[in-house]
């Protein structure tokens, strides 16, 4: 009987401390996800009426041009922003090392993750300036005529990633040193003196033990790079015409802006972008299960 109801209580106890975040995160999460995709059958401007449309805004959407050039944007910044996990990787590697002077290399890299993306995003912005920037002073050491990086449509999208990946980067960094501590040192020995070095070493030995690492940074800079919103609305406010903005952003444009509190089609707009997260983190997912699986 003792024995029962220590075991009952083993069983309680953990649900005891996980439901307020179980209650919370339905609350906060769950619920307006179908709040969502229930407001996106519906015209509201968010004070009114509500008006069944069905799948009009839907239809509506994959007429619209500005939807199309957010969407390829959101896979410009899917792509590139991924460079920020390997990015971390080596800067990790790079950082775990017992030479004078690291602490120091830790805080310059660290420093970017700590401060506000409104605060990265100006600098960018000073730094992108066609007349004081930094960037155009070192180009025009090389001859190279000043770049309006922020007002030209076939840069500003890959100018704003570039400010992105500088905090996104840093967090990598830190989520990788974190597991670097964790490495099994005898292993390292152990192929140390099978003559396994270099690349070999990081990607037989180092890696395998990193993939919990890899696994949140990835989950985490493709989240990152599919809610994109603060450092567009900084640096750029969707301009030049529109061709910097992602669906985020335009789902903002929709719903808050003075476009006309379009909430039933921001919604829309929300919903695609969640479907787009969902397939690919879920395809991540699996394959990790795949492999753990196979082993």
């Amino acid at each position: 009987m003792i024995a029962s109801g220590r075991l009952s209580q083993r069983t309680l106890a953990p649900w005891i401390f996980l439901l307020p975040g179980i209650f919370m995160f339905f609350i906060y999460v769950i619920a307006p996800i179908f709040q969502s995709i229930n407001v996106s059958f519906y015209s509201w401007d968010g004070l009114g009426e509500k008006v069944w449309v069905g799948f009009g805004n839907y239809i509506e959407l994959f007429g619209d041009e500005a939807f199309y050039v957010s969407l390829k944007n959101n896979v410009l910044w899917l792509l590139f922003f991924m460079l920020a996990v390997p990015a971390g990787l080596f800067i990790a590697i790079f950082l775990n090392q017992t030479v004078w002077g690291i602490r120091l290399y830790k805080s310059l890299f660290f420093f970017p993750f700590v401060i506000s993306q409104v605060v990265v995003g100006l600098v960018f912005v000073w730094f992108y300036n066609p007349d004081f920037g930094l960037m155009n002073i070192i180009l025009g050491w090389f001859g190279i005529d000043p770049i309006a990086v922020l007002a030209d449509e076939r840069y500003v999208t890959y100018g704003i990633i570039a400010a992105g990946l500088w905090p996104q980067t840093a967090y990598c960094m830190i989520l990788y040193l974190t597991g670097l501590n964790a490495v099994d040192g005898e292993m390292i020995e152990a192929a140390r003196l099978d003559n396994a070095k270099g690349l070999r070493m990081l990607w037989y030995v180092i890696l395998p033990q990193l993939k919990p690492a890899t696994f949140i940074a990835i989950v985490v800079t493709v989240v990152g790079s599919l809610r994109s919103f603060d450092m567009i609305s900084i640096m750029t406010d969707g301009g030049p015409w529109g061709s910097s903005r992602v669906l985020a952003f335009y789902m903002y444009e929709q719903s808050f802006s003075e476009y006309g509190f379009r909430m039933g089609y921001g919604a829309s707009i929300a919903v695609i972008l969640f479907l787009i997260m969902m397939v690919y983190i879920t395809g991540f997912l699996y394959k990790m299960y795949r492999d753990e699986r196979g082993r």
